[in-house]
């Protein structure tokens, strides 16, 4: 053994400490800031040097804040009341701009006359929404649903509508929510029927159309299930089915039920539609739209089948190489070289199908992401149990990846709504630039420029903000590990 091992070695001491004095002790915001701002000299420095941007930029903006005005006729008025007030060399926000057309920025060049459909429309998405986003949460579903219905009907009466179209919204929406709570399995059928009443809300016209639209949906739904022994071949026989009706019998038959029972709103041409309407509008049928879509491509860029798996990749891989200005411009300008002499494709559909194939594109690989995190395990489990390939991914694969995926996925979210300002590139009135631009043009508001990026700018925030929020409610809600 060596002189080591042979040597016992002290590791008990046989002394005592000399008493030392307590720890310094902090709790509450001493001990935040000592934590996370002041932790050592890097901390200390970088702490020091933000502070010192933040009081530039405070000391170099606020003055401009400050000095604004809300009550003002014109510009030169704004000019004038800052002068006085504050010195002839003194600038200032003329905020007077927002109030005085706040309107515009929120609802375009739609008819003042109609704004409760609108709100109507989108007060009803919230309602839509609820028991799919809240479905395990009554404390949260309840307040969405309080709050979309009283600001809904306190929104409408403050734009002008009538008693007795207050009374009718007032009888939709609370039987809607009242169905919610009650019977949550209609309500989602509602939430399905949802998109049919929101377009006609919003263009107005006769309701059988829309309605036909729908009836498409059920004729395939219909002739899938009466083929369902055939797999694959009912699922073409009942997209056939329901693109032959929509092609040769759709518009017959709602003309038709239209002479005989005209349930009709005003309609209201898309070059009307301008504003967080607008951009509002195209976000929320992009989102709908490109989430399922995104699922449908993942799996297929995934498939084992050589011919799906390309086709698959040549579409993401195309569309994620093309700026989304270069599909807005097919949009506009090209489609309608491809479409039948007279054709009248809306241009706002038009789109809205180029947003959802750009936004699906960004979803199929996020999606695809997710899938590639799940271990073989799963998969293997799924096999096991005997599942064929659609309940597999129904019931085991689709929810984890799913959950995986909800960061990436709200983000391409976020992005989508964002590119909706894009359409001004089309000839639409989107309200960062277009309508920004429209109101500029009056010879009152001539020289305001910060003011409407900045009302806009805030709008956006507390939309994106909002969807930020849930998607993190949404991971802690579905969280399962280490509990």
């Amino acid at each position: 053994m060596s002189e080591t091992h042979s040597r016992p070695t002290a590791y008990v001491r046989d002394t005592m400490l000399p008493a030392q004095p307590p720890p310094a002790r902090a709790s509450g915001a001493v001990l935040w800031l000592r934590e996370n701002l002041f932790s050592g000299p890097l901390n200390i420095a970088l702490t020091l040097l933000g502070l010192g941007i933040l009081w530039l930029l405070v000391s170099t903006f606020w003055p401009w804040l400050s000095h604004s005005v809300w009550n003002a006729g014109s510009m030169a008025e704004c000019r004038k009341i800052i002068a006085d007030a504050y010195g002839p060399d003194a600038h200032g926000g003329c905020f007077a701009i927002i109030k005085h057309r706040w309107n515009q920025f929120v609802f375009g060049f739609y008819p003042p006359e109609l704004y409760w459909r609108p709100v109507l429309a989108f007060g009803m998405l919230f309602l839509a929404l609820a028991p799919v986003l809240f479905g395990d949460s009554p404390r949260a579903r309840r307040i969405v649903l309080g709050l979309a219905v009283a600001l809904t009907l306190i929104c409408a009466a403050l734009l002008g509508a009538g008693s007795v179209i207050l009374a009718a919204m007032a009888v939709a929406l609370l039987a809607w929510a009242l169905l919610i709570e009650t019977r949550p399995g209609d309500a989602l059928l509602m939430s399905l029927l949802y998109p049919f009443v929101g377009v006609w809300l919003l263009w107005g016209g006769s309701l059988w159309g829309p309605g036909m639209v729908l009836a498409g949906f059920g004729i395939g739904i219909a002739v899938w299930r009466l083929c369902a022994r055939f797999g694959m071949f009912a699922v073409a026989a009942g997209a056939l089915a329901a693109v032959l009706w929509w092609l040769f019998a759709a518009g017959a038959v709602a003309d038709l039920l239209a002479g005989g029972l005209p349930l009709r709103l005003r309609p209201v041409p898309s070059d009307q539609f301008g504003g967080f309407v607008l951009s509002i509008t195209i976000g929320v049928a992009g989102i709908a739209l490109s989430l399922p879509l995104g699922i449908i491509l993942a799996l297929a860029r995934r498939s084992d089948l050589p011919v799906i798996k390309m086709m698959a990749v040549m579409f993401i891989e195309f569309i994620r190489g093309v700026p989304l200005i270069t599909l807005l411009f097919v949009a506009s300008l090209l489609l309608n070289y491809f479409l039948p002499l007279g054709t009248n494709f809306d241009i706002i559909l038009r789109v809205i199908i180029m947003v959802t194939l750009f936004a699906s594109a960004y979803m199929a690989e996020v999606i695809r992401g997710g899938l590639a995190a799940l271990p073989n395990g799963q998969y293997e489990a799924a096999d096991a149990l005997g599942l064929d390939y659609w309940k597999a991914q129904r019931l085991i694969i689709l929810p984890q990846a799913l959950k995986i995926s909800i960061p990436g996925i709200v983000s391409t979210f976020i992005g989508m709504f964002k590119d909706t300002t894009l359409v001004v590139f089309v000839g639409l009135f989107d309200p960062l630039k277009a309508m920004s631009d429209t109101i500029r043009a009056s010879f009152e508001w001539k020289g305001a420029y910060w003011e409407p990026y900045i009302f806009v700018g805030a709008i956006f925030f507390i939309l994106c903000f909002g969807m930020s929020r849930y998607s993190m409610y949404l991971e802690r809600r579905l969280k399962r590990d280490h509990r």
